[in-house]
């Protein structure tokens, strides 16, 4: 996981969200738990006190590293390497600092379709002292009202304002850059993202239409793409095949000023509580690897 703080006069944030262990990055430091939570984090390996953060929250600090998956990163940012050269003492005083808390949702608010033990109660907490939730997550797979219809799912009251998505943020890209009315995207990727790009007034092809088409290599066969593509849009792609790949590639190569834009780089996500998937970072690297040929 990251924590990311950031500060000015007016405000204070502070960011959790999961990274996967293969990035070198991650280490383990210390473990942050609420109810029932199990956050890790990176801190100095100097700290060794176990710090009460309130309502459950503690911070547990251990100079051993660990193999789990979900770990949590303290930024470069100098208020956090101060935080993390210290141990928390006064933990209320942390939170009541902060306005804002920004909750990745894969890995931390839920894995799946199960919504992690202590959640719940560690929001309310947060709400009841008056602070401003985000939720954000790079899973493109569904847009700001599919997510908020599954928080609803999960029995969590999240406002579509507070949610942010990798699908969401593809589409406001393209419209803050003035992406022309006459140019389309085409979509690798599922539902989220075609929804976000409609909402957005910005006209698209591909998606999961293109799932269950194929391409037969034969003699003379030369694949017709459609010249109006102005950007290849890649999320997550659970009906990814060839024909995508080599569209895609049709269009980043030979439309003159194409774009080329992922949603993220994970190399793991977590589609289920029972195990890690497979990310975009694979299919990323199949494009870069056909691209750059």
């Amino acid at each position: 996981m990251m924590l990311m703080t950031s500060s000015s006069t007016n405000y204070n944030i502070i960011s959790i969200s999961t990274c996967s262990s293969s990035r070198r990055s991650c280490v383990a430091g210390g473990t942050l738990i609420g109810p029932s939570l199990n956050y890790r984090f990176l801190a100095n390996k100097n700290i060794s006190t176990t710090t009460h953060l309130s309502s459950g929250w503690r911070i547990n600090s251990s100079s051993s590293s660990s193999s789990s998956s979900s770990k949590m990163e303290i930024s470069n940012h100098p208020a956090a390497a101060a935080a993390a050269a210290q141990p928390l003492l006064n933990p209320d005083e942390l939170i009541d600092s902060v306005e804002t808390f920004i909750f990745d949702c894969d890995g931390v608010i839920w894995k799946g379709d199960s919504l992690i033990d202590g959640v719940p109660q560690t929001l309310d907490m947060l709400r009841s002292k008056g602070k401003r939730l985000v939720f954000v997550t790079n899973n493109s797979t569904k847009s700001r009202k599919q997510y908020g219809k599954k928080f609803e799912t999960l029995g969590l009251t999240v406002s579509e304002e507070e949610i942010f998505a990798s699908s969401f943020a593809a589409a406001a890209y393209l419209k803050s850059i003035d992406f022309p009315k006459d140019k389309k995207v085409y979509v690798v990727g599922e539902d989220g993202i075609l929804k976000e790009l409609q909402l957005a007034g910005i006209q698209y092809l591909g998606g999961p239409d293109d799932g269950g088409k194929n391409i037969e290599l034969k003699p003379g066969y030369l694949m017709e793409h459609d010249e109006s593509v102005g950007a290849v849009v890649v999320g997550f792609d659970r009906y990814f095949n060839y024909y995508k790949i080599q569209y895609a590639t049709l269009c980043i190569r030979e439309n003159p000023g194409c774009l080329f834009i992922a949603t993220n780089r994970d190399a793991v996500t977590h589609l289920t509580d029972a195990q890690e998937w497979a990310g975009l970072a694979f299919s990323s690297h199949k494009y870069a690897w056909l691209e750059t040929d």
